[in-house]
């Protein structure tokens, strides 16, 4: 079975990707590579810097070295340097914790009328441009709908996951779109309660990031 490097930015990341594999393809061999130290610089900084990019690429090399066959990024916020990553790696999948989504909201949704709700504020100008490109390449007009919840990621910072569902939920109602979209592996836990608060259908990162990865491995 494949050995799958999961690279993570927030704390709150690995568990919703490792239920996931769990629930919808429990056979690869996984390694967690965890930096929470990257959100806080960016958060810090503003901007994405040369120095966050090289290191991205040093957790990818490092994960190289152990033997990853696939590498995926869970923090949605940091794509230059996935995209670093990717063109560095090109001989095996790499995938931003994006792009299975975003395809799987178009597919939802080919009118282009999407919802996107994060809790990481840095998370959405990211990835403007990577549902921008998705949607021109299907020649679909984009209309997103976005929303944050940063009261939702400080819940889960000190350890209340219930308020942070509820704080996500409730900040949801506000996108208009087919489907709503949520931007992070750590909102991954709200589905059902953003789903409860909208009546519309609702897609995460690391479902569609497991069956992706399942399709590009298993051929």
């Amino acid at each position: 079975m494949p050995r799958i490097a999961l690279i993570h930015a927030l704390r709150h990341s690995p568990q919703p990707i490792a239920e996931a594999f769990a629930r919808l393809w429990p056979a690869p061999t996984l390694m967690n590579l965890l930096d929470d130290s990257l959100s806080a610089d960016l958060a810090r900084d503003g901007a994405i810097t040369p120095a966050m990019t090289q290191r991205f690429l040093d957790l990818a090399a490092y994960a190289r070295r152990t033997g990853a066959e696939a590498i995926l990024f869970t923090c949605s916020a940091f794509g230059p340097c996935i995209e670093a990553v990717k063109a560095a790696n090109a001989d095996i999948p790499v995938l931003k914790p994006n792009e299975a989504m975003i395809d799987a909201a178009l597919d939802a949704a080919p009118s282009g009328r999407i919802g996107l709700l994060a809790t990481f504020p840095a998370t959405l100008p990211s990835m403007r441009p990577e549902f921008a490109a998705a949607a021109k390449a299907r020649g679909i007009t984009l209309t997103l709908a976005e929303a944050c919840a940063p009261a939702a990621l400080s819940a889960l910072d000190a350890g209340d996951a219930a308020r942070h569902d509820a704080e996500a939920a409730a900040v949801a109602p506000t996108l208009e779109g087919e489907v709503i979209a949520l931007a992070q592996f750590s909102l991954a836990r709200a589905a059902d309660a953003v789903a409860a608060a909208t009546g519309k259908r609702v897609l995460t990162t690391p479902d569609s990031a497991v069956l992706r990865l399942k399709a590009l491995l298993r051929g």
